[in-house]
Protein backbone atom coordinates (compact mmCIF):
# COMPACT_ATOMS: atom_id res chain seq x y z
CA UNK A 1 0.00 0.00 0.00
CA UNK A 2 2.90 2.32 0.71
CA UNK A 3 4.20 1.82 -2.83
CA UNK A 4 0.85 2.97 -4.20
CA UNK A 5 1.05 6.23 -2.22
CA UNK A 6 4.63 6.86 -3.40
CA UNK A 7 3.56 6.32 -7.02
CA UNK A 8 0.65 8.72 -6.52
CA UNK A 9 3.01 11.30 -5.04
CA UNK A 10 5.38 11.01 -8.01
CA UNK A 11 2.48 11.39 -10.47
CA UNK A 12 1.22 14.49 -8.65
CA UNK A 13 4.71 16.05 -8.66
CA UNK A 14 5.11 15.34 -12.38
CA UNK A 15 1.72 16.93 -13.01
CA UNK A 16 2.82 20.00 -11.09
CA UNK A 17 5.91 20.21 -13.29
CA UNK A 18 3.71 20.10 -16.40
CA UNK A 19 1.50 22.83 -14.98
CA UNK A 20 4.56 25.00 -14.36
CA UNK A 21 5.10 24.94 -18.11
CA UNK A 22 1.56 26.29 -18.55
CA UNK A 23 2.22 29.03 -15.99
CA UNK A 24 5.32 30.26 -17.81
CA UNK A 25 4.23 29.67 -21.41
CA UNK A 26 0.46 30.06 -21.13
CA UNK A 27 -1.18 31.77 -24.07
CA UNK A 28 -3.27 34.07 -21.87
CA UNK A 29 -3.55 35.28 -18.29
CA UNK A 30 -6.67 33.22 -17.46
CA UNK A 31 -4.79 30.06 -18.52
CA UNK A 32 -1.98 30.99 -16.17
CA UNK A 33 -4.48 31.63 -13.37
CA UNK A 34 -6.09 28.22 -13.81
CA UNK A 35 -2.67 26.55 -13.84
CA UNK A 36 -1.69 28.33 -10.61
CA UNK A 37 -4.93 27.25 -8.97
CA UNK A 38 -4.36 23.66 -10.08
CA UNK A 39 -0.81 23.79 -8.70
CA UNK A 40 -2.27 24.88 -5.35
CA UNK A 41 -4.66 21.94 -5.34
CA UNK A 42 -1.88 19.52 -6.27
CA UNK A 43 0.37 20.96 -3.58
CA UNK A 44 -2.37 20.31 -1.04
CA UNK A 45 -2.80 16.75 -2.30
CA UNK A 46 0.94 16.07 -2.23
CA UNK A 47 1.19 17.28 1.36
CA UNK A 48 -1.80 15.07 2.24
CA UNK A 49 -0.05 12.11 0.66
CA UNK A 50 3.10 12.89 2.64
CA UNK A 51 0.98 13.05 5.78
CA UNK A 52 -0.39 9.59 5.03
CA UNK A 53 3.06 8.21 4.22
CA UNK A 54 4.63 9.57 7.40
CA UNK A 55 1.55 8.60 9.45
CA UNK A 56 1.23 11.98 11.12
CA UNK A 57 -1.40 14.67 11.43
CA UNK A 58 0.96 17.60 11.79
CA UNK A 59 0.59 18.63 8.15
CA UNK A 60 -3.13 19.38 8.42
CA UNK A 61 -2.51 22.97 9.52
CA UNK A 62 -0.17 23.46 6.57
CA UNK A 63 -2.81 22.09 4.21
CA UNK A 64 -5.42 24.48 5.62
CA UNK A 65 -3.05 27.45 5.33
CA UNK A 66 -2.16 26.64 1.72
CA UNK A 67 -5.85 26.21 0.85
CA UNK A 68 -6.74 29.61 2.31
CA UNK A 69 -3.83 31.34 0.59
CA UNK A 70 -4.65 29.63 -2.72
CA UNK A 71 -8.27 30.80 -2.50
CA UNK A 72 -7.30 34.39 -1.71
CA UNK A 73 -4.74 34.39 -4.53
CA UNK A 74 -7.22 33.01 -7.04
CA UNK A 75 -9.84 35.59 -6.13
CA UNK A 76 -7.29 38.42 -6.27
CA UNK A 77 -5.93 37.37 -9.66
CA UNK A 78 -9.45 36.94 -11.04
CA UNK A 79 -10.37 40.45 -9.90
CA UNK A 80 -7.16 41.81 -11.39
CA UNK A 81 -7.88 40.13 -14.73
CA UNK A 82 -11.45 41.44 -14.74
CA UNK A 83 -10.94 45.05 -13.59
CA UNK A 84 -7.21 45.69 -13.93
CA UNK A 85 -6.75 46.52 -10.25
CA UNK A 86 -7.20 44.66 -6.99
CA UNK A 87 -7.85 47.51 -4.55
CA UNK A 88 -10.08 50.32 -5.76
CA UNK A 89 -9.07 53.83 -4.72
CA UNK A 90 -12.41 55.53 -5.42
CA UNK A 91 -13.29 57.63 -2.36
CA UNK A 92 -16.62 58.90 -3.73
CA UNK A 93 -18.43 55.66 -2.95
Amino acid sequence: MTTFFWICLIVVILSMACLLYRVFRGPSNPDRLIALDAIGVMLISSIALLSILFDTGFFMEVILLIAIMSFIGTVSFAKFIEKGEIIEHDRNR
